[in-house]
């Protein structure tokens, strides 16, 4: 064993067979001296890697019986991925409240902050997944952006472009010679001489797709790695974390029919005083 699964430290495996978490394939616990044939089949847990600690907390917004609403903070990833495992918002949910059948109705990136809405029953979940297919939410962010030292572009203003992404990109790759597939309506809430404060309406969901298109227009987001330029990685910076923020879901309901709003009750600290 300690030589098919020469990845782990052998103390650590023999420690596993200790503790019983290795077992056969009817589930009988495993020993160290248990005989294995070639074509055996065992079963281990494996146990979570090390990874960054995110000391900033999901904030429920709205719970019933189908839905959680939450504010999730900068840098907490909405789903397991990329080197984070308990540091998510699904898995601290899922512990918080005891449900495993949590599940992200929608996601938003690490980086950004503000509402992520879950459902909460497998019975009710495809109506409100629908709900996002079927473009049928009114999704509303907003950013801040330096004023570029050309000026601000005229706004209100209506961003199209055509979106994709590829298998290792990090970044959401712009097809000029596409057809549009990603629209986001851009108004101002407060510009300054250096800071604009930018409600943005996306009416589609592409990847990085605020990000994107207003670095595009000049516009990039205050503590943005990737966009206009892919900045070398670096670890999370909690005084520059990236201005954006989803800061409203409205949606009529398809189990009860009535319109439902919630409001994040997070701020953008680089946002210019009124």
């Amino acid at each position: 064993m300690t030589g098919r699964f020469a990845h782990i430290d052998p103390e650590i495996l023999l420690s596993r067979f200790d503790r019983g978490e290795v077992v056969a394939f009817d589930g009988t616990r495993l020993t160290r001296e248990t005989p294995l044939g070639a074509e055996d089949f065992i079963w281990y847990y494996r146990e979570p890697p090390d990874e960054p600690d995110i000391p900033y907390e999901v904030t429920v917004r709205h719970l019933d019986d189908d839905l959680l609403v939450v504010d999730k903070p900068h840098f907490l990833p909405t789903t397991p991925g990329g080197g984070f495992l308990r540091n998510s918002a699904l898995v601290r949910l899922r512990q918080r409240f005891d449900n495993p059948d949590l599940t992200p109705i929608h996601r938003l990136d690490r980086a950004t902050a503000g509402l992520v809405m879950f459902s909460a029953r497998p019975a009710t979940r495809g109506a409100y997944q629908t709900l996002f297919a079927d473009r049928a939410v009114e999704k509303v962010y907003e950013a801040v952006t330096a004023v570029p030292a050309g000026g601000m572009p005229e706004l209100p203003l209506v961003i199209r472009s055509h979106l994709t992404s590829s298998r290792g990109s990090l970044r959401a790759i712009v097809r000029e010679d596409r057809e549009p597939n990603a629209e986001t309506r851009v108004e101002a809430i407060r510009v300054t001489a250096d800071r604009a404060h930018l409600r943005l309406h996306p009416r589609t969901g592409r990847m990085h797709q605020l990000r994107s298109h207003l670095a595009g227009i000049g516009l990039g987001i205050l503590g943005d790695r990737f966009y206009p330029d892919l900045l070398d990685e670096a670890p999370d910076d909690p005084d520059r974390p990236l201005q954006l923020l989803a800061r409203e879901l409205r949606f009529v309901d398809p189990l009860s029919g009535r319109p439902r709003e919630f409001t994040t009750g997070l701020r953008l600290r680089e946002a210019p005083p009124a």
